[in-house]
């Protein structure tokens, strides 16, 4: 596609024919050793994450984008309903029931989107990535000067940042902390062999950069003494959670669970909030006519609810026989899942599988195709899905970034694949 034609090109051609705008692997190199400040980060980076960058950026129109929101927004209006909370918690682990007044950093809502389809698939609450694609959009590139209105400022990244910090700062004051915020650990299992490492190391250096001070630790390496979360000898006031453990129910994260119900130091994102938000059943609720109105959800949020996300039910033995008539239309996935892990588009499963499913914690999707994005004018070209993350807060949209990838679900395992920049379409420069 020449210069001239991209800019005036709607979404779709855009996505299946703009190569104007493009990964530059020099100015990415310079972005990570520049937040890191580490000679070697960027062979780090790309020798354990070879696929964690893509190589071009997704189109999305104006439309898209503000529907997104409105959704964020609406479900957000509905989880503060007092009924849609009592009948969420009722299956949720009891440690759901415990409000700090965090509200839960990095809220991810996760949809399959193009000009033809929409749907929202799933809402995270650890959802990964967020600094990783603020150095991505410090590393974008145009082939020429008159493509180069398609590239979002530099600015905007570190805009990004800011507001990062002044999340975490919030939720310290939310949980009802008066004196300023002064340590963040960072937590997950094994955190230097977690895939998302790098990210870790970038957002501790984030953290110390704004006077926080910042360590990565597993969970079981931290003691609570004196109403206080130690690790290595130091205080640590705030946790930002990156653990797939949601109800803390695992031996490792004890220390955890007990000082986050002690209030002796402030997790985020934490089990009430997974509760409330990213337990996969809850799509059943909040996509179903009649539930939504025993909610008490106003008819203009009913619509747009159901319009945006895609019929879902929890998987029944006694439906055993539709479900599996059905199934080349469904996606089934575990409610408690994340990542892709155990998910399964209907038209793939075998007996043995789905004698799996039947067995208890599924819920059955109805499917939304991926959108699409051509990412090599080569002869035949190729072609990635994608998905589409908004990272929110407290209900506002912070940053919308895509993800390449090829196969049933995202996976970072795809050549030319990884986080891409969403760019808002704009037809033309003027």
């Amino acid at each position: 596609m020449n210069d001239l034609t991209c800019h005036m090109a709607p979404v779709a051609l855009r996505n299946s024919a703009c190569f104007c705008v493009s990964l530059d692997e020099e100015a990415l190199r310079q972005a990570l050793q520049t937040q890191l400040d580490q000679p070697d980060i960027y062979a780090l980076v790309r020798e354990r994450c070879p696929y964690l960058f893509a190589a071009r950026p997704v189109f999305m129109s104006t439309a898209r984008l503000m529907r997104m929101e409105e959704l964020v927004q609406t479900i957000e209006s509905v989880v503060a309903l007092p009924a849609y909370r009592e009948r969420v918690l009722a299956y949720a682990p009891e440690i759901a029931h415990h409000d700090t007044g965090a509200r839960g950093v990095f809220m991810g809502y996760d949809f399959h989107a193009d000009e033809q389809q929409f749907g929202l698939i799933e809402i995270n609450t650890n959802a990964g990535g967020a600094m990783l694609n603020a150095v991505l959009a410090r590393a974008q590139r145009a082939c020429c000067a008159e493509a180069e209105f398609l590239v979002p400022p530099v600015a905007t990244a570190g805009a990004f940042e800011r507001e990062m910090i002044a999340m975490f700062r919030r939720e310290w004051a939310l949980a009802g902390h008066q004196r300023p915020l002064r340590s963040i650990a960072i937590v997950d299992d094994a955190p230097e062999q977690q895939y998302l490492y790098p990210e870790f190391l970038l957002f501790q250096q984030l953290f110390e950069r704004h006077d926080l001070r910042a360590v990565i630790a597993a969970p079981e390496q931290f003691k609570l003494e004196g109403g206080t979360l130690w690790h290595d000898g130091q205080p640590i006031d705030l946790v930002y959670n990156r653990l797939t453990d949601f109800a803390l129910a695992a031996p490792a994260s004890a220390v955890l669970r007990d000082a986050w119900l002690a209030r002796a130091a402030v997790l985020t994102p934490h089990p009430r909030a997974h509760a409330l938000y990213a337990d996969k059943r809850n799509l059943a609720l909040l996509s179903d006519e009649d539930e939504l109105q025993q909610l008490g959800v106003p008819p203009s949020q009913r619509a747009i609810l159901l319009a945006g996300i895609p019929r879902t039910e929890l998987v029944q033995p006694e439906h055993a026989e539709r479900l599996w008539k059905d199934r080349r239309g469904l996606f089934f996935k575990p409610y408690g899942g994340y990542g892709g892990k155990a998910a399964y588009r209907g038209d793939k499963l075998t007996q043995r599988v789905w004698q799996e499913i039947l067995a208890g914690g599924y819920v059955a999707q109805a499917l939304v195709a991926p959108g699409e994005r051509t990412i090599s004018s080569e002869d035949p070209p190729q072609k990635l899905k994608f998905d589409v993350r908004n990272y929110a807060y407290d209900g506002a949209v912070q940053w919308v970034a895509a993800r390449l990838y090829q196969g049933q679900t995202t996976n970072f395992r795809t050549p030319g694949g990884g986080f891409a920049p969403v760019y808002e379409n704009v037809l033309s420069p003027a």
